[in-house]
């Protein structure tokens, strides 16, 4: 099994072969994003393996830089600007700017412009009846105005249409009469749910998805096959659940943020087998830090998620907040004279100073290079020697009176500030003590930053799994093949709605049945999104039985919504009808998974020596040092360590694409799997 999680800094691949995991890096492309892909799965081979799995930011780049392609957009007659509209929300930091503009909007950079949104004469009430009919003259009218416009693809999304789709695909079948063969995204398929705004920005980010991914899935597809790569290609979705590659460019919208969440599936599936349910876990790559929690074993899923302040998405996808703090955080001088790091980065081109690439503000990897973290001849195993003198001239021209240990170290304790601030705000969100929370450090950068945030975040430990720099990509190796069906039906939950709601579910999971080999073994998952009636906002992923829906499993769905609700929110009202209002269905297969070999214990004829002693400069008391002053921290290669090995800080542990630092008051103990387990002495 392969799999590659394409990064804004690093593409990762991993290959699992004969029980042994091979791991390469290669620097992210944005000219041809499937270069660095086909370049790693070519360096480790793919003949003869089974799957290839794939996250991707490819579509979210496109959307952040806006290099998009020219779709349409029609909307009933009168809504047109629902898109620039959005939800009429502004962020709390902009709550009192009056210079601020949402993103997406026609003032600043509207993901379809306006004079290529249409309205369409027609009108579907709520209840699915026909108000007006579609106007067919009309809707030709509207999309030769598109044709002269030149548009690549066209998205639809009618009022009501989640009730009754006989309108949309009408129009979808003038789209194709008058604009020929081109991508057209209905929301009745795409996103058959209430809420018009959320139904018509998924839409539109579908049928955008379609025209980015159409070149990059046949380019990556070509490209693997010319390396001899003969087994299914799946890509990922937002929750990091797997669907084969053919199925996603169906409904591509669901894998636009794919490859942070990966991440959280890999350290809910490595803390199952090391016994930690209880995780905060913390992607510490170049650009971002990416953070997310799991609970009970299993990781927040949203039904909804945001490219941008306000741009939703109706997928499932795993709750991840990202922060601008990595290893290529650029290390700025504020108005006031203060050191800042992040959010801004150097990325990998030019990248840090010390890479030598051009770069010339210093960056966290210049920070922990000049302290002696980072061994300059080993960093990225050996593949690039890292100019420390560039590192200090970088640093020395910062215009501030601060000295050059000042520097480095107000740099340092910023860049871990801003991580365990991250986590901590993180885990108050999601309503979690992290002092019962194991923090899972991964990333490139995680295990030389969050050890020494561990008392920041109050955490209980700080964990490092193996192969901490490609660990989001071994979480495609961790994750389900999901299919996945929804749908919204305003329901008020009695004996009576019972025929309704089990017709509902037997057919989304017909239509589940027909996507999957008749010979694959799968389990049904059912939930619902409810709320008491009158409420605006639904509580999301309340339990239904499997079976036949009667009046004994509305009761049994009632009972569900007020134990989840009061889980949720502290509170139950038994007293009070409950509505549903989406009810769906995930289709899980057994899904082969990666294991992690266990790790031999030490022999009493093979003692554990440091392969050296480095010198920590720029950690001590700034008052009592000098340039030159420092701590002793002891060296090891993670290969040469053992299932037991206990050492006290400071220490560091070097591997091929990453560094754990243990800071001075730690504790490391190697656990079963190899895991870097650091605790407070």
């Amino acid at each position: 099994m392969i799999a590659v999680d394409v990064g804004g800094t690093f593409t990762d691949v991993v290959a699992l072969r004969d029980g042994a995991i091979h791991t390469a890096k290669v620097s992210t492309d944005y000219t041809d994003v499937t270069k660095p892909v086909l370049q790693g799965a070519a360096a480790l081979g793919v003949e003869g393996s089974r799957v290839f799995n794939h996250a991707s930011t490819h579509g979210l780049n496109a959307v952040i830089t806006r290099r998009l392609p020219k779709i349409g957009f029609l909307a009933t007659e009168g809504h047109r600007d629902i898109l620039d509209m959005g939800r009429v929300w502004r962020p709390a930091e902009a709550m009192l700017d009056p210079h601020w503009r949402r993103s997406f909007g026609d003032a600043s950079r509207p993901l379809v412009p306006r004079y290529l949104r249409r309205g369409i004469r027609e009108r579907i009430t709520a209840d699915s009846g026909v108000l007006f009919p579609l106007d067919e003259a009309q809707a030709r009218a509207e999309l030769e105005v598109l044709r002269g416009c030149g548009v690549a693809g066209v998205a639809i999304c009618l009022i009501n249409a989640y009730v009754n789709r006989a309108h949309e695909e009408r129009l979808r079948e003038l789209v194709h009469e008058v604009l020929g063969d081109v991508p057209c995204s209905i929301s009745s398929e795409v996103s058959p749910l209430a809420k018009e705004y959320t139904r018509a920005s998924t839409t539109v980010v579908d049928a955008l998805m379609k025209l980015i991914y159409a070149d990059y899935t046949a380019t990556l597809e070509k490209g693997l096959a010319d390396i001899g790569f003969t087994g299914q290609l799946n890509f990922a979705d937002c929750a990091a659940t797997l669907v084969p590659s053919n199925r996603a460019m169906e409904q591509p919208f669901r894998i636009v943020f794919s490859g942070p969440a990966a991440g959280t599936v890999a350290s809910a599936h490595f803390g199952s087998l090391i016994g930690e349910p209880e995780l905060l876990c913390a992607d510490v790559g170049g650009t971002s830090c990416d953070i997310s929690v799991v609970t009970g074993g299993e990781p927040y899923v949203a039904t909804t998620f945001e490219l941008e302040h306000d741009l939703v998405v109706n997928a499932l996808a795993n709750e991840v907040t990202a922060i601008g703090a990595g290893g290529g955080s650029l290390v700025t001088i504020g108005q006031s004279g203060e050191i800042q790091v992040g959010p801004g980065s150097a990325g990998s081109t030019p990248g840090p100073a010390c890479y030598g690439r051009g770069g010339t503000q210093p960056t966290t990897t210049d920070t922990c290079l000049m302290i002696g973290i980072i061994d300059p001849d080993t960093f990225a195993g050996g593949k690039l020697h890292l100019d420390a003198e560039r590192a200090r001239a970088a640093f020395e021209n910062l215009r501030t009176e601060f000295t050059l240990a000042q520097r480095v170290r107000y740099a340092y304790e910023m860049a871990v500030h801003n991580i365990a601030e991250g986590v901590f705000n993180v885990a108050i969100k999601n309503g979690v003590d992290p002092r019962d929370y194991t923090l899972i450090a991964y990333g490139a950068a995680g295990p030389m930053l969050l050890p020494a945030a561990m008392d920041a975040v109050h955490c209980k430990q700080v964990v490092v799994p193996p192969n901490p720099g490609l660990f989001s990509a071994l979480g495609l190796l961790s994750a389900d093949q999901v299919f996945t069906a929804n749908r919204s039906a305003y329901t008020v939950l009695t004996p009576e709605a019972a025929p309704r709601i089990d017709e509902l579910f037997t057919d989304m999971e017909t239509q589940l049945r027909e996507r999957i080999a008749s010979d694959a073994t799968v389990t049904f998952e059912r939930s619902y999104d409810g709320h008491l009636v009158g409420q605006s906002w639904e509580t999301p992923f309340v339990p239904v039985p499997g079976g036949a829906v009667d009046a004994d499993a509305v009761a049994a769905m009632i009972a569900s919504f007020h134990d989840t609700y009061q889980e949720r929110s502290g509170n139950r009202f038994d007293t009070m009808p409950v509505e549903g209002v989406t009810f769906r269905v995930r289709a899980v297969l057994d899904t082969e998974k990666v294991e992690y070999p266990e790790l031999p214990r030490r022999g009493a004829d093979e003692p554990l020596t440091p392969t050296r002693i480095v010198t920590l400069r720029y950690l001590g008391d700034l008052d009592a040092i000098d340039d030159e002053a420092g701590q002793e921290a002891a060296v090891y290669d993670r290969d040469a360590l053992r299932a037991g090995d206990e050492i006290e800080g400071p220490v560091i542990v070097n591997e091929g694409l990453s560094t754990t630092h243990v800071g001075t008051g730690q504790r490391l103990v190697v656990g079963r799997y190899g895991e870097l387990v650091i605790r407070r002495k």
